[in-house]
């Protein structure tokens, strides 16, 4: 082992003496530069110590990845753009480069918009892991045997990506639905060991090109580092889902708005034992109409999900940041239900100051004070023409508010003769609106902050159900829409979520 990191101080050091030459001969910039590298050597050390053997392994699968995608080209005897290739080699090389594809999917700001727009293609799902595997994981961290904890259990998966699956179960004794996700083995070491990697690059690559620290990629990595680890630990995601569950019942909301009951005596950093809730995607009118037995009407149930969602922001100490169709359901009470808690975000007192003052803009199509208000919350360089900032965002807005609802409207079965409306709501539409209006902040000279982004990724989501579900809502003007809170803060940041996802003039 030692003889390995001998071996890395010295193609390092050669490294270095290659590509700066001369720039290491004046004395203070060299001192600095060798201060520098000494520091990025050790940091290399460090995560060579941490991530061991494993690395070595997970070189060599990746050596096939790339082995077997390049023979494949050699047979079809084209080669297709560069981001497509780069886009199917994550998938081959699985969980952290599809996390890795889906971030710059996210990521506008920094990615070049051809690679933006393939990633959102990047599909996080794999052939799940065999049962024997499973139950072996569920026996070692239950403690006991199954059949003590549960009565049944699905084999077939109901879901299964590239963390984990999800089974089907009914817990003994009270005969009650859950459902049991399971983290996949081997997944910690493989995004340990590939996102040391990616770290590593972006380091060095800084150092190469002293300008794209400008970029901030080494903390940006370190930070996708960071929450994907935590994605292995189910415990994090318990904490999320508590955090909504405290919320929730805080704010007495349990009667509009529900999440899954989580059984944290069955639960692990591995395992995770939730209520099961079954319900419909806010995606399609019929399919809602059909699922509520009771007396709520679908557009109520949108609202409530909404509002609830809105407080949430302010109101618990992390939020839902990934409110996708399949994450967030009309139950057949009635109530919104919020699943998969994998994602959380929290707000920034920046970015909150600046939802606040989008507020009254966006309300009233006021886009000078939004293009300022954007800047203030982004990170903004010098000499922003804000009146230019402000008529690109008054025509992204228009676009956005004149966009056809997409919805597919069919004859009712069952001889009615009524009307059934449904909208196809995918990941990728909402990325590409997400897309372009970071892409009209940074062609400004404005890059916005992360929690920005995941904020406005859910307010289009939403913006989708509302066309959706109640086309001719008028967010902005209907009561049922809170604006207002006891302490203001809640309400004020609904009105600015409902704004956004109105486009601006409901």
């Amino acid at each position: 082992m030692a003889g390995q990191f001998q071996l890395i101080l010295a193609v390092l050091t050669v490294f270095e003496t290659r590509a700066f030459g001369e720039g290491l001969h004046a004395r203070t910039a060299g001192a600095t530069r060798q201060a520098e590298l000494q520091e990025l050597l050790r940091e290399t050390l460090d995560v060579a110590l941490t991530t061991g053997p494993r690395g070595v392994l997970r070189g060599l699968q990746a050596a096939g990845a790339v082995g077997g995608l390049a023979a494949e080209y050699a047979a079809a005897g084209r080669l297709d753009p560069p981001q497509v290739v780069l886009r199917k080699l994550f998938e081959r090389l699985g969980t952290t480069y599809i996390k890795l594809g889906q971030f710059i999917a996210s990521t506008p700001s920094i990615f070049p918009e051809e690679y933006c727009e393939e990633m959102q293609l990047c599909l996080d799902r794999a052939a799940p892991v065999p049962w024997a595997t499973v139950e072996a994981i569920l026996r070692q961290d239950l403690g006991r045997p199954l059949r003590e904890v549960f009565s049944s259990i699905d084999e077939r998966p109901l879901a299964s990506a590239s963390i984990a699956q999800v089974h089907a179960a009914v817990l003994a004794g009270s005969g009650k639905e859950v459902v049991i996700k399971v983290v996949k083995p081997g997944t910690a070491d493989i995004i340990a060991a590939d996102l040391n990697a990616v770290y590593l690059a972006t380091r060095f690559l800084e150092f190469a090109q002293p300008e794209l620290s400008g970029f901030s990629l080494g903390p940006i990595v370190a930070q996708l580092r960071a929450s994907m680890a935590a994605e292995t630990d189910l415990l994090q995601e318990a904490t999320h889902l508590t955090h909504f569950a405290d919320f929730l019942d805080r704010r007495g909301l349990r009667g509009v708005a529900t999440c899954p009951y989580l059984y944290r005596q069955f639960s692990s950093k591995r395992v995770m034992v939730l209520e099961r809730l079954r319900g419909v995607p806010l995606t399609d009118l019929a399919a809602v109409s059909r699922a509520v037995t009771s007396s709520v009407p679908a557009e109520t149930v949108l609202i409530n999900a909404l509002n609830v969602w809105g407080a949430s922001v302010l109101g618990a100490e992390t939020f839902h940041a990934d409110l996708h169709a399949g994450n967030l359901l009309a139950l057949p009470d009635g109530r919104a239900g919020f699943l998969d808690f994998g994602i959380a975000g929290r707000v920034s007192e920046a970015t909150w100051r600046g939802l606040e003052a989008l507020l009254g803009s966006t309300a009233v199509g006021d886009y000078a004070t939004m293009a300022r208000a954007l800047g203030a919350m982004g990170a903004a360089g010098e000499g922003v023409d804000y009146d230019a900032f402000a008529r690109d965002l008054g025509s992204f807005f228009s676009q956005l508010e004149s966009l056809q609802a997409g919805l597919v409207v069919a004859t009712a079965g069952g001889g009615g003769g009524g009307l059934a409306a449904g909208l196809d709501i995918d990941s990728a539409a909402v990325n590409r609106l997400a897309l372009e209006l970071a892409r009209i902040g940074e062609a400004h000279g404005v890059r916005f902050p992360p929690d920005f982004g995941l904020l406005l990724k859910q307010s289009l989501y939403f913006d989708r159900y509302v066309r959706a579900l109640a086309p001719d809502l008028q967010v902005l003007n209907d009561d049922r829409v809170q604006w207002r809170s006891s302490n203001g803060q809640a309400g004020a940041f609904a009105a600015a979520a409902a704004a956004a996802v109105a486009g601006g003039t409901r």
